[in-house]
């Protein structure tokens, strides 16, 4: 028998048909109960290859669940707000989400320090925020409380699994390049400090800090290549990453040199390279054209069903969230936020990528991602030789997250 929160071909492809035969089951309709609203912001107009591919993963989660009963006999419901890539609109939103709107449960964020200013109001006000995409890890970490969730792999996690490639490869010097803000910083600090515990012969012999969103992609590949590094972490992304390939590859930055980098794997962001996609490159990301599991497949079919269109990461990532979401809720047995607060850690749910659930020592999750390289088919970017890595073997040990963690 199929439940609410099961991740089948069946439901899920019944759900984006907008189909749901609740009746015959004997069930009570969940329409006709009050909504559990989630109040969802995030960086639409300012990161919208990632953030729209998200909101539609978020809808068919929303409708799976939906044509399953809901959740406590409730269906879910939305409210999408858009911070702009800022965070002090992203606090007004949620003032306006919780007093106006009176949304059981706030969700969201993109950027890390607006995830952050997120997870601040969280704690002020004693309201539940689960976030999806955020990677900074002091959200869990120094800044974590009670009030806060978080779903992807984080900075250190990611950083883990890169790392792992990376301690093969011949290179001693290398250089980092990475936003000048807190999800690059943090990038670069796991990723030197877990690569020289691997490897103590390696040395880091530049790095580059430009401002998120007006990388200088010349002078940056410059300065790099003046350093003459034998190995390169990246971890810029968006419009950032792509200046820098381009400038990278005109002036014969990546000849010769490995390049490890974060995030590049996804879809949102080896689409828009187009045939200037790297080959070669240490990545993070989704091999959306590839993928054989049943998790992945069935999604893949129900979302194509729904959108007429592949899923990215952001797809991923907004479904993921729902599901969690869900879970935590039908544990928590209310939407009371102390309830919710208590009952959220050890949660499990259903993702695309496998099971996942709410650690109880930090309100990470142990949701993975995939580590491959890239290579050029048909004319743009996919991974090739990738594995699906655990979020749960990404992650330090109990004494360091309770070192880093608040009491």
């Amino acid at each position: 028998m199929t439940t609410p929160l099961s991740l089948t071909r069946r439901t899920l492809l019944a759900a984006s048909a907008g189909t749901a035969a609740l009746a015959a089951s004997g069930q009570a309709s969940a329409a006709d109960a009050a909504p559990i609203r989630i109040g969802e912001i995030n960086s639409y107009t300012a990161i919208p290859a990632f953030t729209l591919p998200y909101r539609k993963g978020m809808e068919l989660a929303v409708a799976h669940i939906n044509a399953a009963g809901g959740v406590l006999g409730r269906p879910l419901e939305l409210l999408v707000r858009d911070d702009a890539g800022k965070p002090d609109e992203a606090i007004r939103l949620a003032s306006e989400l919780v007093g106006e709107q009176k949304v059981d449960i706030l969700a969201g964020g993109y950027l890390s320090n607006i995830g952050l200013a997120l997870t601040d109001y969280a704690l002020q006000n004693k309201r539940l925020f689960v976030a999806g995409e955020p990677l900074s890890d002091a959200l869990v970490w120094q800044k974590g409380n009670r009030y806060t969730f978080r779903l992807r792999p984080s900075t250190y996690m990611q950083a883990s699994m890169l790392v792992e490639e990376a301690a093969k490869l011949p290179a001693k010097t290398w250089a980092t390049v990475a936003p000048n803000y807190e999800y690059g910083t943090s990038t670069v600090k796991w990723f030197k400090q877990l690569l020289l515990a691997r490897r103590p012969d390696v040395k880091f012999v530049a790095d580059q800090l430009p401002p998120l969103g007006k990388i200088d992609a010349g002078a940056t590949v410059a300065a790099i290549e003046q350093a003459k590094p034998e190995a390169i972490l990246n971890v810029t992304f968006g419009a950032d990453l792509t200046n820098f390939v381009r400038q990278g590859n005109t002036r014969g930055l990546f000849d010769g040199r490995a390049v490890v980098s974060v995030l590049t794997g996804e879809p949102e962001y080896l689409d828009a390279l187009g045939d200037e996609a790297p080959v070669g490159w240490i990545v993070t990301g989704y091999p959306v054209g590839s993928v054989t599991d049943k998790a992945n497949t069935d999604f893949i079919a129900a979302y194509k069903a729904k959108f007429t269109e592949l899923p990215r990461m952001g797809s991923v990532v907004g479904y993921s969230l729902i599901q969690s979401i869900a879970a935590g809720i039908k544990k928590s047995g209310s939407v009371d936020n102390e309830k919710l607060a208590d009952g959220f850690p050890g949660a499990s749910f259903v993702t695309p990528f496998g099971p996942a659930t709410w650690r109880m020592q930090d309100h990470q999750s142990t949701l993975g991602t995939y580590v491959g390289r890239t290579a050029l088919k048909d004319g743009h970017g996919v991974m090739v030789n990738w594995r699906y890595v655990d979020g749960a073997n990404a992650l330090p040990d109990d004494a360091m997250v309770k070192s880093l963690r608040p009491a």
